[in-house]
């Protein structure tokens, strides 16, 4: 079969061309870091392109921490596992204020900037949901982020409960208040003062920076120990009383179902529990001695 002359440098251009743009798409050799000039700083620094780890969504009101991908206990905040009730609210840290009422001698409202004046306290604490391990454990093979991501670990920067409550007069009658979110769904708890006293905080800071929007911004209640849900996020409003509220998510959400048919309420404490984060499924070991 006869070729023309422009037919065989049309054909000729044709192969050029595909090994240049196959060329283009070829993956590079990496080359030697120490003979080539790195990065400029940046303004914001950024994880490696290889590490990417990422919060596992559960149906848009809650989203787990990878803690397969983690090194050590600190969970860094934009991996801190999130739970709300109504959306994550949008609030103006210039115009949020928290009110400190009920038997108090005092009744006073407190600026972002009224709490950031008094000493701040920092403490390393687990969160965790009292949702977790929830319904999880039968399945074979299973990551630790879909087994227990509901629980994560930072520092927690604030002011000392018991400060305000000093500061504001709590009266020796009150044995509880009322925890209010300003939140949609305006999540409310009652909780024991003596909790207050001894190491609960009012926290607007995490791993070193403004605590993130889904955990609580600009200020929550973090309750060391306790079940999650107590620690009201989106913080508003405290109101002491000399008994418990009884409020929607304490009666008929927040309860342990008995076997005699009651329910257990005010049930704050998370017992100890473990967590092998490392190695766990899909990393498998071989039968035998190492």
């Amino acid at each position: 079969m006869k070729v023309s002359r422009r037919a065989l440098l049309a054909g000729a251009a044709g192969v050029v061309a595909a090994g240049k743009t196959a060329a283009m798409q070829a993956p590079q050799p990496p080359s030697d870091s120490s003979k080539v000039r790195g990065k400029p700083s940046k303004a914001l620094g950024q994880r490696a392109p290889s590490e990417k780890p990422q919060r596992q969504v559960r149906g848009g009101a809650s989203s787990g921490t990878p803690h397969q991908d983690l090194c050590g206990t600190i969970t860094p905040a934009d991996l801190h596992f999130e739970r709300h009730h109504a959306g994550v609210p949008e609030i103006d840290p210039k115009t949020y204020s928290l009110l400190i009422h009920g038997m108090v001698e005092r009744p006073t409202v407190f600026t972002l900037g009224d709490l950031k004046r008094f000493p701040a306290v920092s403490r390393v604490h687990f969160l965790e949901c009292s949702g977790n391990f929830g319904g999880r454990t039968a399945a074979p093979e299973i990551t630790p982020q879909q087994l227990a991501g509901l629980t994560s670990t930072s520092e927690w920067t604030g002011v000392a409960l018991a400060t305000l409550f000093r500061e504001v007069g709590v009266r020796p009658q009150a044995t509880w208040f009322l925890a209010e979110g300003q939140d949609a769904a305006l999540l409310t708890r009652s909780i024991p003062v003596a909790k207050a006293y001894d190491d609960a905080l009012i926290a607007y800071g995490q791993n070193g920076e403004a605590i993130r929007p889904e955990q609580g911004y600009p200020a929550r209640l973090f309750l060391p120990g306790w079940e999650g849900n107590a620690s009201v996020k989106w913080l508003r409003r405290i109101e002491l009383s000399d008994r418990p509220f009884m409020t929607r998510e304490e009666t008929s959400k927040y309860t342990d179902p008995m076997a005699d048919g009651t329910a257990r309420i005010f049930s704050f404490l998370m017992d100890a529990r473990s967590l092998i984060t490392y190695p766990a499924y899909p990393v498998t070991l071989s039968r035998g001695w190492v």
